[in-house]
């Protein structure tokens, strides 16, 4: 038994080798992706408009989370581990959330679960389908689908995005599926609930 289990655990660190060597590959891949000129697209917030522009703050750079709105346990979970991460994110980037719920909705949403994080409304607006997280996928809730941009606003004003990714189960942004993977069965009989009491 004990050369048995040896010999996994060498092929676990193999393993852990290649997907390590596989992300920094897909870092500096998207790395190489020439910047998409973005439009200064203008959003609801609950104080009025707000331009794409306004949430860079004193930032070059913007941290965007294309969240599906309140109807989502999974986009839910996720924004409650960036709520728990927000000042070490908001060290380096700005960082805000978009979701097509009214400003309103997203208010009340915030509150109960106590996030901190700014949010921003996309009701009403070409942002999510522009910028490739809308679609037609029964799949996906009212067709918006989960996933990150990240903005420069260069030094003339421009803005551009260096790069995206999409949000899933299992993904490398929430910890949660990662723990969950430690165990025998791992996440894969388990979903997101809003409560657990």
């Amino acid at each position: 038994m004990p050369e048995i289990r040896e010999e996994l655990e060498r092929q676990v660190a193999v393993a852990r080798e290649e997907l390590e060597t596989a992300r920094r590959k897909l870092v500096a891949l998207r790395r190489r992706l020439p910047p998409e000129p973005v439009k200064d697209y203008e959003l609801k917030s609950a104080d009025g408009p707000v331009k794409l522009s306004q949430m860079f703050g004193d930032k070059d750079d913007l941290i965007l989370i294309h969240n599906m709105g309140a109807g989502c346990a999974n986009c839910t979970m996720w924004a409650d581990e960036f709520n728990g991460v927000i000042d070490h994110l908001r060290s380096r980037a700005a960082f805000v959330v978009v979701s097509p719920d009214s400003p309103a909705d997203q208010q009340k949403f915030a509150q109960k679960r106590g996030w901190r994080f700014t949010m921003y409304s996309t009701q009403g607006t070409q942002f999510n389908e522009d910028m490739g997280f809308h679609s037609e996928d029964e799949t996906f809730q009212s067709g918006y689908q989960p996933g990150v941009s990240a903005y420069r606003k260069n030094s003339d004003g421009s803005i551009v995005r260096v790069s995206k990714d999409e949000f899933g189960p299992g993904d490398l942004y929430c910890s949660v599926w990662h723990l969950f993977d430690l165990l025998p069965d791992g996440w894969r009989s388990w979903d997101p609930q809003f409560d657990y009491s």
